[in-house]
Parts: C-alpha cells; sequence; structure tokens
C-alpha cells in the first residue's frame, strides 16, 4: 500500500504515478505522457479504480484511441506503456494478461531529409541564438531536448568534443564540436555568464540540478560550470518544485523558430527540428562514414535503428537504372 501523505490520507492514483517515475528518475515527458494516458484510462471507464479494471477495459480503451480518436499506432503502444507501467508499479499489480495484449504494429516510414542544399537554405534564413541551435543540432545530430539541456560544462574547447549527458534510456555520450561554431559557442558562453551573473547579484535560486545532486552538491546549482548553455531570458517556476528560477531556453521557441525558417526557404518537405538529425546522419553516410560510427553519434542503442538512414546509400529502388533511362 502507498504511504499516506500529511493529512492522513493515502495519495491520489496520478500523485503515485508521479512519484513512481520520479523515483526511477524518467524523463519529465515520460511523466507527463504516462499521467495523461493513465487519466484518459480512468475517464474512459467512467472514473473507476483501474484496480476493478482488466484485460477487457484495457482492449477497450486501446481499441476506441485507433477506431474512434484514429491515432498512430506509436501513439497507441504509448498508452499501453503507461498502463503496463500503472499496473506493475504502482498497483503492483503483475497480471499475466498485461503481457498478451496485442501491440499495434508501426508503419515503416523514411524519415525525412533535407538535401545539402536545402540545409543550407533552411540555416541560411535563422540567427541569433536559435540560429546556433539549429546549426549545432545538425552539426552534431543531438536531440531537440539534447541540445535545450546543455550545460557550460557539457563544451570542452580544447577536445573539441561535446559531452550529452542523460539522452534516451538516461544514457551519456559524446560527439563533435564542429569547428566552424567555435566562435558563435564561445560568444553565447559569454552572453550566458552575463545571465548567471545577474542571478548570482540578484541571489536567485540555483538552476534544476538531476538526480539528488542538489542535496550531494548544494553549491553546484550556482556555480558557472552547471548553468545552461542557452538559458531562458526569463525565470520560471520549476513544474516539480515550484521554485522560481532560471530554466533552460523553451524548446517550443526553437520548433517556432525552424518552423518560420522551413517556410521562408520555400521548403515543401515536412521539415521540423527532428529533421535536421536526420539529415545529419544521413548526409555521414553519403560522406563514406560506416553505420557503427553514425550509430555511435545519434545515440542508438541498436544498429537497426541507424539502419533506416541506409535508403541513401543506391541501395533497393534507387540503385536500379530504370528502362526508360537506357
Amino acid at each position: 500500500m502507498p504511504p499516506n501523505n500529511k493529512h492522513g490520507q493515502a495519495p491520489k492514483l496520478l500523485d503515485q504515478i508521479r512519484a513512481a517515475i520520479r523515483l526511477r528518475h524518467y524523463s519529465r515527458r515520460t511523466e507527463q505522457a504516462y499521467v495523461h494516458w493513465a487519466r484518459r484510462y480512468v475517464l474512459f471507464h467512467g472514473k473507476r479504480h483501474p484496480r476493478e479494471l482488466g484485460a477487457p477495459e484495457v482492449e477497450s480503451f486501446l481499441s476506441a484511441l485507433a477506431t474512434e480518436r484514429q491515432v498512430s499506432a506509436s501513439t497507441q503502444n504509448q498508452a499501453l506503456a503507461a498502463l503496463l507501467f500503472l499496473y506493475r508499479e504502482v498497483l503492483a499489480q503483475d497480471l499475466p494478461w498485461l503481457e498478451n495484449l496485442t501491440r499495434a504494429k508501426p508503419r515503416e516510414r523514411r524519415p525525412v531529409v533535407l538535401t545539402r542544399e536545402e540545409t543550407s537554405n533552411l540555416l541560411g534564413r535563422m540567427s541569433g541564438t536559435h540560429g546556433l541551435m539549429a546549426r549545432l543540432i545538425y552539426g552534431t545530430g543531438m536531440r531537440l531536448m539534447e541540445c535545450c539541456q546543455l550545460r557550460i560544462k557539457d563544451i570542452d574547447f580544447g577536445q573539441r568534443e561535446i559531452t550529452i549527458r542523460s539522452g534516451k534510456g538516461g544514457k551519456d555520450r559524446v560527439t563533435m564540436l564542429p569547428a566552424s561554431l567555435t566562435p558563435d559557442l564561445q560568444l553565447q558562453c559569454a552572453q550566458a555568464r552575463e545571465l548567471h551573473n545577474a542571478d548570482r547579484r540578484a541571489k536567485a535560486p540555483g538552476v534544476f540540478m538531476p538526480d539528488a545532486l542538489a542535496r550531494k552538491y548544494p553549491r553546484a546549482a550556482t556555480s558557472w560550470s552547471w548553468f545552461w548553455l542557452f538559458p531562458a531570458g526569463q525565470h520560471s517556476s520549476d513544474p516539480v518544485s515550484g521554485i522560481v528560477r532560471r530554466h533552460h531556453i523553451y524548446p517550443q521557441s526553437l520548433q517556432r523558430a525552424i518552423r518560420h525558417a522551413v517556410q521562408a526557404a520555400g521548403i515543401v518537405k515536412p521539415a521540423t527540428t527532428h529533421t535536421l538529425r536526420h539529415s545529419f546522419a544521413t548526409h555521414l553516410l553519403m560522406g563514406g562514414y560506416d553505420i557503427r560510427t553514425v550509430q555511435e553519434l545519434l545515440g542508438h542503442a541498436d544498429v537497426t535503428t541507424t539502419m533506416i538512414y541506409t535508403h541513401v546509400l543506391n541501395q533497393g529502388g534507387r540503385g536500379v537504372i530504370s528502362p526508360l533511362d537506357r
């Protein structure tokens, strides 16, 4: 049974889910997604407690997502993963029927990739901090949140490398620091230093620290090395603790800037921030780098995930000369 709260009452179900997720150090986005699907599941069945529900109710909920809401297979599988977590980790019910539920098979889709000319045109339409972040994502292959959450200590100008910490799956990895971005990154560090100094003069709370590092190293949160490389211009309330402090730049602002640049460049492909990561991998393979190297730089656990980019290597239909051209 979950421990009682300060009022002597058992915590609500959604609060139990949040506590279980934070205990396992899952990402903030995973927490939001799992809480969302648990709420949807309970509301779908008339606010009945999940302990009263079983396999038929889970299957009917997932079926409704596909037939009525017409969600994608990946979204349906995310909802199933949230319910698996709810029953196993929160309600401590390891039920056999959970394993036998049919998972939706995602469609195999080719990633959207820009040509070198399109990439150059897109990046040329961007400037300032957002332009630097877009070039950094394309130049290193990092994900959107990996870029937003970079700290000063993660940039090593001497070794010309960037450490990406707690990436997908909670893993760290090292990627290259593009030489062409060194001057702009050094300028970005100088601008971030001004905000750090302003926060210290104002005696503002330090930046967010992962896991239990805030208790283990109480002064680290206010140190320069742990400060954000891309800090937000204003302070905001921490969604977990409620502390008002400086967060990193909001990812939505970069996504919006890239969307506007795509339109300004006249690119008709449905390009997003993640398209720059796809283009990074594709252009490396086109340049002759082996797939294992690309896998390591992208942080893929399995090389089969990286294999999706081999469509650029004149294999399959693109490697066949049409009889019309003969």
